[in-house]
């Protein structure tokens, strides 16, 4: 049973993932339809996140293991809500920019401390918290994307900005109720066990930190392929006759993709710290992003987001799964996790960048680029396993 105060932490983390899709997604329509952006400026932008976010996430971590997760959550909050009204008061594009920046260093300040929190006395019951959080976070994400285009056409393009911002209020004062319940001690999980106890003693001692090391080093290229295409979906919305309405539902496919992969997996053990599976949602990432990039029709798209979302669930699944089974240093752990991410959040985006601004045969230039560098991935996924 989850007591009262998990349950306030995992409603949390359903609304920030819904607040984040929210503006960070669909910020790059923003700036497309009001600024101009094309997609080298749009992948520039991504890409600057992306940096902000490698040091903000490794420093949020660092935050929430000294001062505390939940005084961790209201810096993050703060700085978040700060960054959208600046970027709602003033619409000019530097701004617009800076505001992304913003709120790319509030937002890592919250989920490390959301992935430390919801692991917290968990036991031997960490592999369903952790399957728990991955299907919530996932849930909130694809909910986000399916409805944020419907709800800018009906409420306008400034609800990209003072929506998340009520959202982010909502968080604070259900926080503000789990930290009384936190502080009273209301709990009714196990605080014997740090480890799974389902995973099997010689991963615990050895395995663990070989897994621990691939899967950190497999998600940041998970992360170069969502960052590339992401920015583009409003070249590819265009190019398929699709509006913001039918482009957020359709190209929503490969999160709910996702979803249904985490939900797969939470119950299901036998792919923890299984090589095979692990190498084979990396090849079949590769696989569907060339499909993704090079789409020519809906039925395509469709397909390749299906295998886009099942693939990058397991690669996630694993970095988080294995940061979190580890006996101290989880919000340490879960900031590195997160900064792994950012590495691929502006890889992704600055390769497609560079290689649009470069060449006019720009989609296929961009998709042999980016997935030449995934296809190295694969290969150094194999040497690490090589050298242990």
């Amino acid at each position: 049973m989850i007591s009262k105060t998990k349950a306030a932490i995992y409603l949390i983390e359903f609304i920030n993932s819904y607040a984040a899709v929210y503006y960070s997604n669909f910020l790059f329509f923003y700036l497309k339809r009001d600024f101009g952006f094309g997609g080298v400026e749009n992948l520039i932008t991504a890409a600057f996140g992306g940096g902000l976010y490698v040091l903000a996430a490794w420093q949020g971590g660092k935050y929430a293991e000294r001062r505390g997760c939940i005084r961790a959550l209201y810096s993050g909050y703060s700085i978040v809500t700060l960054s959208l009204l600046t970027g709602l008061a003033i619409p000019i594009s530097a701004v617009q920019v800076l505001t992304y920046g913003g709120f790319t260093i509030g937002i890592c300040f919250t989920w490390p401390a959301l992935e430390a929190l919801i692991s917290e006395r968990a036991g031997h019951r960490l592999a369903d918290c952790v399957g728990l959080f991955n299907v919530i976070w996932a849930a909130g994400g694809s909910v986000g994307y399916f409805t944020t285009g419907l709800l800018l056409e009906t409420l306008g393009m400034p609800s990209l900005f003072w929506l998340p911002v009520l959202l982010i209020l909502a968080q604070t004062i259900i926080l503000a109720y789990g930290s009384t319940l936190r502080l009273k001690g209301n709990s009714d999980e196990n605080n014997e066990m740090s480890y799974d106890a389902t995973v099997p003693l010689m991963a615990r001692m050895g395995e663990n930190r070989l897994f621990l090391r691939m899967a950190w080093f497999a998600n940041p290229f998970s992360y170069v392929a969502i960052n590339t295409v992401i920015p583009l979906i409003p070249s590819i919305a265009e190019k398929l006759g699709l509006t913001t309405g039918k482009a957020g539902i359709i190209c929503s496919l490969w999160m709910f993709a996702r979803l249904f992969a985490f939900a797969i997996l939470w119950p299901w053990a036998r792919w923890h710290y299984n090589f095979k599976w692990l190498a084979g949602a990396f090849l079949l990432m590769i696989a569907a992003f060339f499909g993704f990039l090079t789409v020519s029709s809906i039925p395509l798209l469709i397909i390749s987001e299906v295998c886009f979302g099942a693939s990058i669930g397991l690669i996630y699944y694993s970095s988080l799964y294995y940061s979190m089974n580890v006996s101290k240093g989880r919000s340490t752990n879960a900031g590195i996790h997160e900064a792994v991410i950012g590495v691929g959040l502006f890889i992704g985006p600055a390769i497609g960048a560079l290689t649009l601004y470069l060449s006019s045969a720009a989609a296929s230039i961009d998709a042999w680029s980016v997935g030449g560098l995934l296809c190295t991935g694969f290969i150094g996924l194999f040497l690490i396993k090589k050298r242990n």
